[in-house]
Protein backbone atom coordinates (compact mmCIF):
# COMPACT_ATOMS: atom_id res chain seq x y z
CA UNK A 1 0.00 0.00 0.00
CA UNK A 2 1.52 3.38 -1.00
CA UNK A 3 1.96 6.58 1.34
CA UNK A 4 -1.07 8.51 -0.43
CA UNK A 5 -3.49 5.05 -0.19
CA UNK A 6 -2.42 5.09 3.88
CA UNK A 7 -2.90 8.79 3.83
CA UNK A 8 -6.20 8.90 2.47
CA UNK A 9 -7.37 6.18 4.57
CA UNK A 10 -5.95 7.83 7.82
CA UNK A 11 -8.76 10.32 7.04
CA UNK A 12 -11.56 8.14 6.43
CA UNK A 13 -11.22 8.51 3.06
CA UNK A 14 -12.02 5.85 0.04
CA UNK A 15 -9.00 5.00 -1.82
CA UNK A 16 -10.07 5.90 -5.60
CA UNK A 17 -7.84 6.44 -8.46
CA UNK A 18 -8.49 10.30 -8.86
CA UNK A 19 -8.16 11.15 -5.46
CA UNK A 20 -4.58 9.44 -5.50
CA UNK A 21 -3.68 11.53 -8.79
CA UNK A 22 -4.84 14.75 -7.64
CA UNK A 23 -2.96 14.15 -4.33
CA UNK A 24 0.06 13.15 -6.27
CA UNK A 25 -0.60 16.52 -8.59
CA UNK A 26 -0.63 18.51 -5.62
CA UNK A 27 2.73 16.77 -3.72
CA UNK A 28 4.10 17.97 -7.21
CA UNK A 29 4.53 21.90 -5.23
CA UNK A 30 2.70 24.80 -6.02
CA UNK A 31 -0.33 26.79 -5.79
CA UNK A 32 -2.75 25.39 -8.56
CA UNK A 33 -6.01 26.31 -10.00
CA UNK A 34 -8.62 23.61 -11.06
CA UNK A 35 -8.03 23.68 -14.83
CA UNK A 36 -4.22 22.93 -14.20
CA UNK A 37 -4.49 20.31 -11.43
CA UNK A 38 -7.05 18.85 -14.41
CA UNK A 39 -4.98 18.38 -17.29
CA UNK A 40 -2.04 17.15 -15.01
CA UNK A 41 -4.88 14.33 -13.78
CA UNK A 42 -6.14 14.01 -16.74
CA UNK A 43 -2.04 13.38 -18.16
CA UNK A 44 -2.26 10.32 -15.65
CA UNK A 45 -5.82 8.73 -15.84
CA UNK A 46 -7.36 7.80 -19.17
CA UNK A 47 -10.71 10.09 -18.15
CA UNK A 48 -11.77 12.34 -15.28
CA UNK A 49 -14.08 15.04 -15.52
CA UNK A 50 -13.55 18.66 -14.01
CA UNK A 51 -16.42 18.20 -11.40
CA UNK A 52 -14.69 15.08 -10.38
CA UNK A 53 -11.45 17.16 -9.88
CA UNK A 54 -13.23 19.33 -7.80
CA UNK A 55 -15.14 17.14 -5.65
CA UNK A 56 -12.01 15.53 -4.62
CA UNK A 57 -10.23 19.00 -3.93
CA UNK A 58 -13.08 19.38 -1.60
CA UNK A 59 -12.69 16.16 -0.06
CA UNK A 60 -9.19 16.28 0.51
CA UNK A 61 -9.72 20.33 1.77
CA UNK A 62 -12.44 19.23 4.21
CA UNK A 63 -9.93 15.79 5.82
CA UNK A 64 -6.78 18.47 5.62
CA UNK A 65 -4.98 16.93 2.87
CA UNK A 66 -4.96 20.32 0.82
CA UNK A 67 -5.71 23.97 1.31
CA UNK A 68 -7.81 26.64 -1.08
CA UNK A 69 -6.73 29.87 -1.20
CA UNK A 70 -8.63 32.64 -2.95
CA UNK A 71 -6.23 35.73 -3.38
CA UNK A 72 -8.58 38.78 -4.44
CA UNK A 73 -9.16 38.65 -8.19
CA UNK A 74 -7.94 35.39 -8.43
CA UNK A 75 -9.29 31.61 -9.23
CA UNK A 76 -9.05 29.48 -6.23
CA UNK A 77 -5.71 27.67 -6.07
CA UNK A 78 -4.83 24.09 -3.91
CA UNK A 79 -1.98 23.15 -2.70
CA UNK A 80 -0.70 20.32 -0.52
CA UNK A 81 0.85 22.18 2.88
CA UNK A 82 -1.25 22.24 5.14
CA UNK A 83 -1.65 22.64 9.03
CA UNK A 84 1.29 24.75 9.84
CA UNK A 85 -0.95 28.46 9.29
CA UNK A 86 1.58 30.11 6.37
CA UNK A 87 0.93 32.79 4.46
CA UNK A 88 1.13 33.87 1.08
CA UNK A 89 3.08 36.55 -1.50
CA UNK A 90 1.23 37.69 -4.63
CA UNK A 91 2.79 39.07 -7.48
CA UNK A 92 0.52 42.04 -8.85
CA UNK A 93 1.89 41.42 -12.35
CA UNK A 94 1.74 38.16 -13.25
CA UNK A 95 0.07 36.69 -10.53
CA UNK A 96 2.68 34.33 -9.25
CA UNK A 97 2.18 32.99 -5.26
CA UNK A 98 4.82 31.65 -2.96
CA UNK A 99 4.79 30.77 0.90
CA UNK A 100 5.35 32.92 3.85
CA UNK A 101 6.07 31.24 6.69
CA UNK A 102 3.99 32.59 10.04
CA UNK A 103 5.78 34.24 12.96
CA UNK A 104 8.24 31.85 14.39
CA UNK A 105 7.46 30.81 18.12
CA UNK A 106 4.19 31.56 18.93
CA UNK A 107 1.79 32.49 16.39
CA UNK A 108 0.66 36.25 17.28
CA UNK A 109 -1.65 36.01 13.87
CA UNK A 110 -3.84 33.36 15.63
CA UNK A 111 -4.63 35.97 18.97
CA UNK A 112 -7.11 38.59 17.42
CA UNK A 113 -8.25 40.99 19.38
CA UNK A 114 -11.66 40.38 19.46
CA UNK A 115 -13.00 36.77 18.34
CA UNK A 116 -16.62 37.50 18.42
CA UNK A 117 -17.31 34.02 20.03
CA UNK A 118 -15.15 32.04 17.69
CA UNK A 119 -12.55 29.21 18.43
CA UNK A 120 -9.63 30.58 15.88
CA UNK A 121 -7.69 27.83 14.80
CA UNK A 122 -6.51 29.35 11.57
CA UNK A 123 -5.00 32.87 10.20
CA UNK A 124 -4.76 33.99 6.68
CA UNK A 125 -2.31 36.71 5.71
CA UNK A 126 -1.88 37.57 1.88
CA UNK A 127 1.45 40.07 1.06
CA UNK A 128 1.06 42.00 -2.24
CA UNK A 129 3.97 42.96 -4.60
CA UNK A 130 5.77 42.07 -7.28
CA UNK A 131 7.92 39.20 -7.92
CA UNK A 132 11.76 39.72 -8.72
CA UNK A 133 11.15 38.90 -12.51
CA UNK A 134 7.78 41.67 -13.00
CA UNK A 135 10.50 44.04 -11.22
CA UNK A 136 12.79 43.64 -14.05
CA UNK A 137 10.38 43.92 -16.54
CA UNK A 138 9.17 47.00 -15.30
CA UNK A 139 12.84 48.20 -14.96
CA UNK A 140 13.54 47.46 -18.42
CA UNK A 141 10.28 49.44 -19.63
CA UNK A 142 11.48 52.56 -17.61
CA UNK A 143 13.81 54.81 -19.96
CA UNK A 144 15.42 57.74 -18.35
CA UNK A 145 13.81 61.14 -19.89
CA UNK A 146 15.97 62.56 -23.26
CA UNK A 147 18.92 63.97 -21.95
CA UNK A 148 20.21 67.04 -23.82
CA UNK A 149 23.58 68.26 -24.11
CA UNK A 150 24.39 71.32 -21.89
CA UNK A 151 25.31 73.75 -24.70
CA UNK A 152 21.66 72.56 -26.82
CA UNK A 153 19.24 74.96 -25.42
CA UNK A 154 15.31 74.33 -26.69
CA UNK A 155 15.70 76.84 -29.17
CA UNK A 156 18.13 75.43 -31.12
CA UNK A 157 16.33 72.03 -31.43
Amino acid sequence: MSGAEELLRSKGLRVTRPRLAVLDVLDGGGHLEVDEITRRVRERLDSVSTQAVYDVLGALSRAGLSRRIEPAGSPARYEARVGDNHHHVVCRGCGEIADIDCAVGSAPCLEPSVSHGFEVDEAEVTFWGLCPGCRARRSADVRPPDVRPADVRPADV
